[in-house]
C-alpha cells in the first residue's frame, strides 16, 4: 500500500508578494504545507493574502520598511510559528544578512547558504571565482579603488564598446552601455548613483560589449550532499534595456553537445560555491557562434521565467526547493531529466507601450486570463496596481509540441486576455511575437531595441460596434427617463425632447457619436448595425473613462458632446501650430532623483533637466527647446503624473525648435528580476 509522504515543514512563511507569492503558495498547498503570507499596507486586499492559510502585516507600502525589512520579516515568522521562509525572487531572496538572520532565529532559509549568496551577489567576486573554477568568461575589469582616470586607462586597454554594470545586484538595474571613451564620464556617474540607491553599493564592473550576443542560462539543483544537475537552457535573448520580456525553453539554437557544455559549466559553477537549491547561472553566447558561449552572473534564486522550465521537464522547482531545504537528497539524476515540446513565456506589464513604456497604474476593474495555458497573475478584479512596487502584472506561458505552435498559442493567449482599468504591453507583445525573425528564432538582446516605436492605434470595427451599442442603450435610457417626466409637463415633451434621429417625412437619420481616444483623438462613430462580437467586456473606471474588450483589442475611451468634440480638435490643431509648450511635466508618479538645472541656468534642447524614478525606473526629462531653466521641484520630491517639473523659458535670442516634443523622456530601466 502507498503512503503519501509526510510535509518536510509543517508551516512556511512566504517572504515577497504578487504572482510569486501566489504561485509559491499553490505548492505549499498541494504539499500539504500552511502557508503564511506577509503584506504592506499597500496589499491589504492583495490575492495573496487571502490565498494563505494566515497573513501578516509588516508595514507600509514602501518596500524599505515592509518587504525588505529582515527584522520584521523574521518577527513574522516567529509569530506564525513558521519553520521555514521562501524568499521568491527579487526582495530579500539574495541577501546574505536574510539569510543569516534566519539561520540565527532558528528558520530555515529556502535558498543557498550565505557563503554563495555572498559571492554570487558580488559579480567582480563572481566573475573571479569562476573563471578560478574553469567557467569561461567575458574580458572585462572591477573598477573597485580605481579614480576614473584609471577607468579611462583599463576602459582603452580591454576595448570598446563596454557594458557599464553595478557590482551589486541584478537584474539590468542601472547597466550603461558605452560605445564610445566620450561618454564614459556620464555613465559612471548614471551607473553609480543607480547603484548606490538600489543596493547601497556603488562599486562598478566594466566588461566588453559582446554586439549581437544571445542570452542564455542554465537551470540547477543542488542537494546538500553534493549532488548537482542541470535542467537544461531558456532562451532570455529578447530584452528591452536589459530586462527580459519573452523566456523560452529549450533554445532554439542550441544543440545537443553544447547543451552538455553549458551545463557542465553551470554545474561546475554551483559546485564551487558548494550551492544548495534552486539556480540559475546567465551566459552570452556569441550570435554567430552559438557554441562559444561566458558567464555573466549566478541568480541564486527562483528565476521570473522558471514556468518555461517547469513545463518542459515537468519538475516542480519551488517544491524542489522546500525539500532540498529541509535536506532531503535530490531525488533526480541527471539522466532523470528529459526536455519535451517547447514552451513560451510572456511578461504583461502595467505600461504603455505607445509612451515610451513608462510604467502604468490605476484600478484593474476587470480581469479574466487566457484559457489553454498556464497564466502565473499578480492581479485580480478589483486589485490596485501603484508605483510602489514592480509593475509586472503576470506571465502568460503557453507548452506545446514545437516552437511555432507555442508561439501561435501563447499569441491566441495574449488575444484572449482581458485587462480593463490599467494600461498594459499585450499589443507590443503580440507585435513581438509576429516579428520574422521571432518567429524564425534568429535573435540578439538588441532586437526589441531596434524595432519602430509601437503606434497608438484607433479602435478597430469590433470596439467601434461594442461603444456605438453601450452608447445607444444609454440614449434609449435617457429617453425612457426624459418620457417619464415629460409626462408631468404636458407642454413640452413627447418628440421634441428625445434625441432619436426621427426627422419629418424620411428615415431616422444617423447620430454621430463623439469620443476620445486615450491618445487625445477625437474620432466620430455613426451608428450602424455591426454585430457585438462574442467575449466583449466593457467597464467604467472612477475617472468616466469607458473600457472595452472586444475580439482582442482593448481600449480606453470617453464619450463626448458635440461642442466637447469641437474644442478638442480646435485645441489640438492649436498645439500643432504653437511652439513647444515650456512646461516640463512628470511622465508618470513617481520621486525627484535628480534635478540637473539651477533656477535662470541657460540650457540647450535636449538637455537633461529632471530625473524621476517610479516602479524601478529611472526616467529623466529634458529640455523640448533651448532657454532659461526655471525648476518647480527638488530632490526626494514627490510627483504626481502631468506635474508640472520645470519651465524652459525661450529667450527672444534663441532659436525655439518648434517640432520637439513637449518633453522628451529618456527611460534608463533599473529593474527587473
Amino acid at each position: 500500500m502507498s503512503t503519501v509522504p509526510s510535509p518536510p515543514f509543517r508551516t512556511v512563511l512566504v517572504a515577497n508578494r504578487g504572482e510569486i507569492a501566489r504561485r509559491v503558495i499553490r505548492t505549499l498547498r498541494h504539499m500539504g504545507i500552511r502557508s503564511v503570507a506577509v503584506f504592506s499596507d499597500a496589499d491589504a486586499d492583495a490575492p495573496h493574502v487571502r490565498e494563505a492559510d494566515d497573513a501578516v502585516r509588516i508595514g507600509p507600502a514602501a518596500a524599505s520598511e515592509s518587504y525588505l525589512n529582515i527584522e520584521r520579516v523574521i518577527a513574522a515568522a516567529r509569530g506564525t510559528g513558521a519553520e521555514a521562509v521562501h524568499p521568491g525572487y527579487g526582495f530579500l531572496s539574495e541577501n546574505a544578512a536574510f539569510a543569516r538572520a534566519c539561520r540565527e532565529a532558528g528558520i530555515v532559509f529556502i535558498g543557498p547558504g550565505e557563503g554563495a549568496l555572498e559571492v554570487m551577489g558580488d559579480k567582480i567576486r563572481a566573475k573571479e571565482h569562476v573563471a578560478a573554477h574553469g567557467v569561461p568568461t567575458v574580458p572585462g575589469f572591477s573598477a573597485l579603488g580605481l579614480t576614473d582616470e584609471e577607468i579611462a586607462h583599463a576602459a582603452d586597454r580591454t576595448g570598446y564598446p563596454l557594458l557599464v554594470k553595478p557590482s551589486a545586484g541584478g537584474g539590468g538595474k542601472g547597466m550603461q552601455v558605452v560605445r564610445e571613451p566620450a561618454d564614459l564620464a556620464d555613465a559612471l556617474q548614471t551607473a553609480r548613483r543607480v547603484a548606490s540607491a538600489a543596493f547601497g553599493d556603488d562599486s562598478l564592473l566594466l566588461e566588453r560589449l559582446i554586439d549581437s550576443p544571445r542570452h542564455i542560462e542554465v537551470q540547477l539543483l543542488a542537494d546538500d550532499h553534493g549532488r548537482v544537475i542541470h535542467l537544461g537552457e531558456r532562451e532570455c535573448t529578447l530584452q528591452r534595456r536589459h530586462q527580459k520580456v519573452i523566456e523560452e525553453a529549450p533554445s532554439p539554437v542550441i544543440d545537443a553537445p553544447t547543451r552538455k557544455r553549458l551545463g557542465a559549466a553551470a554545474c561546475a559553477a554551483a559546485a564551487s560555491v558548494e550551492y544548495r537549491g534552486a539556480g540559475t547561472v546567465e551566459f552570452l553566447v556569441a550570435g554567430d557562434r552559438p557554441d562559444d558561449f561566458f558567464f555573466i552572473e549566478m541568480n541564486t534564486r527562483l528565476q521570473v521565467e522558471h514556468p518555461v522550465t517547469e513545463l518542459v521537464t515537468g519538475i516542480d522547482l519551488v517544491e524542489q526547493q522546500v525539500r532540498i531545504a529541509a535536506g532531503e537528497d535530490l531525488s533526480l539524476t541527471q539522466d532523470d531529466v528529459r526536455l519535451t515540446g517547447h514552451a513560451i513565456e510572456a511578461r504583461v506589464y502595467a505600461e504603455s507601450p505607445t509612451r515610451g513604456f513608462l510604467p502604468a497604474t490605476g484600478t484593474v476593474i476587470s480581469w479574466r486570463p487566457p484559457g489553454g495555458v498556464r497564466t502565473d497573475s499578480a492581479v485580480e478584479t478589483g486589485s490596485v496596481v501603484t508605483a510602489d512596487y514592480d509593475p509586472m502584472i503576470a506571465k502568460v506561458i503557453a507548452h506545446a509540441d514545437d516552437r511555432l505552435q507555442a508561439l501561435e498559442q501563447l499569441d491566441m493567449a495574449l488575444k484572449d486576455t482581458v485587462l480593463l482599468g490599467v494600461e498594459s504591453n499585450v499589443p507590443f507583445l503580440r507585435a513581438l511575437l509576429s516579428h520574422d525573425d521571432v518567429r524564425a528564432g534568429d535573435l540578439d538582446t538588441g532586437l526589441i531595441d531596434r524595432m519602430p516605436p509601437l503606434p497608438a492605434s484607433e479602435p478597430g470595427p469590433a470596439v467601434q460596434s461594442v461603444l456605438a451599442a453601450r452608447m445607444r442603450a444609454d440614449d434609449d435610457s435617457a429617453r425612457a427617463t426624459d418620457r417619464g417626466a415629460a409626462c408631468a409637463r404636458p407642454a413640452v415633451g413627447g418628440l421634441w425632447t428625445t434625441a432619436s434621429g426621427w426627422r419629418l417625412g424620411g428615415d431616422r437619420a444617423p447620430i454621430a457619436r463623439y469620443v476620445e481616444t486615450d491618445a487625445g483623438e477625437v474620432i466620430t462613430l455613426h451608428e450602424d448595425d455591426a454585430l457585438v462580437p462574442a467575449g466583449a467586456v466593457v467597464a467604467e473606471d472612477p475617472l468616466g473613462w469607458t473600457w472595452i474588450y472586444a475580439n482582442g483589442e482593448t481600449h480606453r475611451l470617453r464619450a463626448l458632446t458635440r461642442r466637447e468634440a469641437a474644442q478638442r480638435r480646435l485645441a489640438a490643431r492649436e498645439r500643432q501650430a504653437a511652439a513647444s509648450d515650456p512646461q516640463l511635466r512628470a511622465p508618470m508618479p513617481g520621486t525627484v532623483v535628480a534635478v540637473h538645472v539651477a533656477d535662470g541656468e541657460r540650457v540647450e534642447a535636449g538637455a537633461r533637466v529632471v530625473t524621476i524614478e517610479a516602479m524601478k525606473m529611472e526616467h529623466t526629462v529634458t529640455a523640448a527647446h533651448s532657454g532659461t531653466a526655471r525648476a518647480h521641484v527638488a530632490l526626494g520630491d514627490q510627483v504626481r503624473r502631468d506635474q508640472v517639473l520645470a519651465d524652459i523659458d525661450a529667450a527672444e535670442n534663441l532659436p525655439t525648435d518648434t517640432h520637439s516634443p513637449d518633453a522628451e523622456v529618456d527611460p534608463t530601466p533599473v529593474s527587473s528580476s
